[in-house]
């Protein structure tokens, strides 16, 4: 999502599922079932609504019983890479009052998925890029990767991008090791990324060089202050009588 607006009303959202976001029938618990189907087709087609999967937490919020762990892991994984939209931090509000597990026979992954995917939010949004890829590839991650974003469709490239508006923002060139931990790419695969991306490698010294921005360009600013000899004489006459 480049903008608020795209944000808050996502081209790809059906007329159905915008009566239910911004409806009434927001809080019927009747739909879970249409929008949790909704979310599954973000899942397997790299779409993201987030308002559409906000309203899923709350009607779980309200109606316990609905309640449903994997849709929720879900739902963080797609707001993971919202970047620098506060999707994360908007689902894990309202998860502060999630039903307690009822069957032992099928045991809640959620309170030990979310540590992790937590951490991973944490360590995005602090640009500690190498250390996200650590952990995701850890061992404690193998349940969330085996179990949830091995289904989520371009679920590695969407955390990529979120990297790519990071070093675009912050660098005019940058070291092809340096980005290879970033991205998580070597050799050929990393080549490829960064000419999809237009921007220019040396092999011989290894540096990348991105295209100019309106944020990696250092432009000096001139504020000129016009002040009327009338002003000035107000504020004079204000301090004295101060």
């Amino acid at each position: 999502m480049s903008t608020a607006a795209a944000w808050a009303t996502p081209p790809t959202r059906t007329e159905l599922i915008e009566n239910l976001v911004s409806g009434v029938d927001r809080y019927n618990p009747s739909n879970v079932g249409i929008l949790e189907d909704y979310l599954y087709h973000q899942i397997r087609s790299e779409e993201y609504d987030c308002l559409a999967n906000l309203a899923i937490v709350k009607l779980y919020q309200f109606n316990p019983d609905l309640y449903n762990p994997d849709v929720v892991i879900n739902i963080l994984i797609k707001a993971l890479t919202s970047t620098p939209f506060p999707d994360f931090n908007l689902c894990i509000s309202l998860l502060d009052d999630r039903p307690a597990n009822t069957n032992p026979d099928e045991p809640d992954p959620l309170p030990s998925l979310l540590p992790v995917i937590t951490e991973l939010h944490n360590l995005l949004q602090q640009c500690r890029f190498p250390a996200f890829w650590k952990l995701y590839r850890s061992e404690r991650a193998e349940s969330l990767r085996d179990n949830y974003t091995v289904e989520c469709v371009g679920f590695e490239d969407a955390v990529r991008r979120v990297v790519v508006q990071t070093v675009k923002a912050a660098f005019k060139r940058i070291g092809s090791d340096r980005l290879s931990t970033y991205l998580n790419l070597t050799g050929d695969d990393l080549a490829a990324y960064v000419e999809k991306l237009g921007w220019t490698l040396d092999s011989s010294s290894g540096v990348i060089s991105i295209p100019p921005n309106p944020d990696n360009q250092i432009e000096s600013t001139v504020v000129q202050e016009n002040i009327q000899l009338s002003q000035l004489v107000k504020v004079i006459a204000h301090s004295q009588v101060a």
